[in-house]
Parts: structure tokens; sequence; C-alpha cells
């Protein structure tokens, strides 16, 4: 089982290297990791995705916890949450298919960044699976370089009636 863990840490030097080494110590594989700053500049939001049972889950908590520069642990996948990859990817554009690439990163609701004389570089953002079904669209064309983001989340807010404001 995947679960998506949010740390908020002191934004120190090393806090990144810290963590990630106690993790890899303890045998636990980290599949996706994302750092950046928060509202407050003193702190910084590291996003973590763990693969395994709620057993694997705890521990990892357990142990961030203990680290004097973590100030919170979430488990953001045991809430309504909202979790977003990006990518950029460049693919050829043989001739004449320029338009069908352009189309379908319409579709995906992706954007062409950059145009070069024969490939073009797109941006994309989305939950895992649209990014990985958007990879396996534009392979036949032939992608010359591939870069992804780790995953971002974040629980959805609760309204006054407790439904979480989707619909």
């Amino acid at each position: 089982m995947r679960h998506v863990l949010s740390a908020v840490v002191q934004n120190v030097p090393g806090v990144l290297s810290h963590i990630s080494g106690m993790l890899a110590s303890r045998g636990y594989n980290i599949d996706s990791l994302a750092v950046g700053a928060t509202e407050d500049p003193n702190l910084s939001r590291m996003t973590f995705v763990v693969v395994g049972d709620d057993r694997v889950l705890e521990q990892v908590r357990k142990q961030l916890e203990k680290i004097v520069t973590v100030v919170r642990v979430v488990d953001v996948s045991a809430h309504e949450h909202v979790e977003r990859d990006l990518m950029l990817l460049k693919v050829r554009t043989p001739p004449g298919a320029r338009s069908e690439i352009r189309e379908l990163v319409d579709i995906f609701r992706g954007r062409i960044v950059d145009v070069g004389s024969d490939e073009v570089m797109i941006e994309i953002s989305g939950r895992e699976n649209k990014i990985e079904a958007f990879i396996e669209r534009m392979r036949p064309y032939g992608i010359t370089e591939l870069v992804r983001t780790g995953r971002i989340a974040m629980i959805r807010s609760m309204n006054s009636d407790g439904s979480d404001g989707s619909d």
C-alpha cells in the first residue's frame, strides 16, 4: 500500500540528508520525495511516498518524529487530499505529427513550453496515473528526455458542514 507522508521540518542545512539517510539505514524505501519552502521561511515541507503496510507506515512516522529538526508529521493519505506530480518531457516531432502532439497535450491539459526544430518540450501536472498515461501516449513519437518531480500533496479543507468542498 502507498502512503503519502508530509513532514514539516526546520529549514536548516543537512535536514534532507539526515532524514533520507535515517530512512535508508533502517531499510525503508522512499518511492517519491519532494522538498520545498512553506509559508514560513523557517520551515520546509518534505512529502514522501512510502510503500508498505500500516506497520511500516507507523515505524516510518515514529522514526521521523524522533528527529529534532522535524516539527510535525502527517499521514496525508489517511485524509481526503489532493496530490500532484509535475513532469517536463521532450518528444520528437516527426513531419506531420506536430498537430497530433499538440492535440494530445491539450487533451491532457498540458502545455508546450519550448519548441525546437525537431522536438517540443511539454509541461504536464496531475495525478500519477495521468502522467503515466501521457507518457505512454508520447512513446510512439520518441521521448528524448523526461524529468519528474516527487509527489506533492495537501489535505483538503473542511467546510463548516463537515464536507470537503469537492463536488
